[in-house]
């Protein structure tokens, strides 16, 4: 099974200049800032859970940027009111990917249910025109390459490995200048005002 950093690195092949990407908190935050720090990520500290629901606003006033939402297993199922929300609202340019290791990685490795509850399924239910899982990095690849040419929200489930992580440091910009410097990539600058 691929490691959440090698799904990471694969999702950032794919990501353009002009795209938002939000990192769910945890982990995945501090790989993608270990990856590929930019000004458009938006690295979530500490609020797990309300990903989703940043995207979607987030995708509803900025139509002409692609936004893409790293998100975890956990945290998504923590905000799991806000995937039909996501398909009702049906953004075309939200791309939903969720890196599902089955574990609170951050906080222990502690087991997760989405070993016996299907995200992919629960996002078709919800009513995204598109939900896929892949558990390879051409998988990955092939799900990023079908969905760029169309319409979202997308929901695409990579499995990844519940491996020790070791020697990843934190994202070490302040809060504040994650909202400010990924402001200044917004179309329409909305969250100074917040």
């Amino acid at each position: 099974m691929i490691s959440r950093y090698q799904a990471i690195e694969t999702i950032f092949e794919d990501v353009a200049d002009g795209d938002l990407v939000l990192c769910a908190t945890g982990m995945i935050s501090r790989e993608v800032f270990m990856v590929r720090d930019r000004p458009s990520n938006f690295y979530m500290i500490g609020s797990m859970g309300l990903l989703s629901s940043f995207g979607l606003g987030l995708a509803l006033m900025s139509p002409e940027q692609r936004v893409i939402i790293l998100d975890g297993d956990g945290s998504v199922l923590m905000g799991l009111g806000t995937l039909p929300l996501i398909a009702s609202e049906a953004p075309p340019n939200l791309l939903h990917i969720v890196l599902d290791n089955e574990a609170y990685q951050s906080t222990g490795g502690q087991p997760c249910i989405s070993a016996n509850v299907s995200i992919a399924d629960i996002g078709t239910a919800s009513g995204y025109p598109s939900s896929v899982e892949v558990n390879t990095i051409d998988g990955i690849r092939s799900a990023l390459d079908k969905f760029r040419a169309a319409d979202g929200p997308h929901l695409v489930v990579a499995k990844v490995a519940n491996a020790p992580v070791e020697h990843i440091g934190r994202v070490t910009h302040s809060p504040t200048e994650i909202r400010d410097r990924f402001d200044s990539q917004v179309q329409g600058r909305v969250l100074a005002q917040c």
